[in-house]
């Protein structure tokens, strides 16, 4: 585990957008801006709501094997689920063999979740009953490779594990950002400096904003164009 920021350290990260987090990150310089996010394969299924923001309960799944006998465990997951520190994003891993097969919650799951606390799951796998999920727990966040109809035979398999989904590798505990624009983590020891940053951020964009609806000089815009690049 991390560690466990104030409530309203994440409830103040959740009101900014995850490409500004990202570059809040990447501004606080506390890792490569090559790391940290996943690629474009992670979907937002569940767009035009705010930020998915909360502590990774990571785990490995497969869905595909034919003539599945290993357990589900599904009630060791929701054991896990609740013990853990909220709000909570689930973060499945698929270890199959056929991914674009995969299958991992759907609306009866993620109603489930969202009662013990959590705010999202993220998968390399598939998910289903989308518009369920819209309907029966609002606001939660999924992301995923995409839809699959059917759930197969799905086997939790190991808990609390390091979760590599879509390019980016998450550890138990991790704080997990996402929207519409895609998933990053958000190291915990320096949340308040993020914080920070974002809120600068915001500042210099609403000011660059302000700017391109004025008469500018061409040379002005391409000087604060190069100094706040992200």
């Amino acid at each position: 585990m991390r560690g466990i920021l104030e409530p309203d350290v994440v409830a103040a990260l959740a009101a900014f957008d995850s490409p500004t987090v990202s570059n809040a990150v990447e501004l606080a310089g506390v890792r490569d801006p090559a790391d940290g996010f996943a690629s474009l394969e992670l979907r937002c299924l569940t767009p035009a709501q705010p930020p998915t923001v909360g502590y990774a309960v990571t785990m490995t799944a497969d869905s595909t094997r034919p003539g599945e006998v290993r357990p589900h465990r599904i009630g060791e997951l929701f054991d896990l689920v609740r013990a853990a520190p909220r709000p909570t994003v689930l973060v499945i891993q698929h270890v199959g063999t056929d991914r674009l097969r995969s299958c991992f919650v759907g609306d009866m799951f993620c109603a489930a979740l969202q009662r013990y606390g959590g705010v999202g799951v993220a998968t390399d796998g598939g998910v289903r009953d989308v518009a369920g999920i819209r309907q029966r727990a609002p606001g939660f966040g999924v992301f995923a490779a995409g839809t699959v109809v059917s759930h197969g035979a799905p086997a939790f398999i190991a808990f609390n594990v390091t979760a590599s989904i879509c390019g980016v590798t998450i550890e138990p505990g991790d704080l997990v950002h996402a929207d519409d624009s895609g998933l990053l983590t958000v190291p915990i020891g320096a949340a308040g400096v993020v914080l920070e940053k974002a809120r600068a951020i915001r500042a210099k964009e609403l000011e660059y904003f302000e700017l391109l609806k004025t008469d500018f000089a061409h040379d002005d815009l391409k000087h604060r164009l190069v100094k706040n690049a992200h």
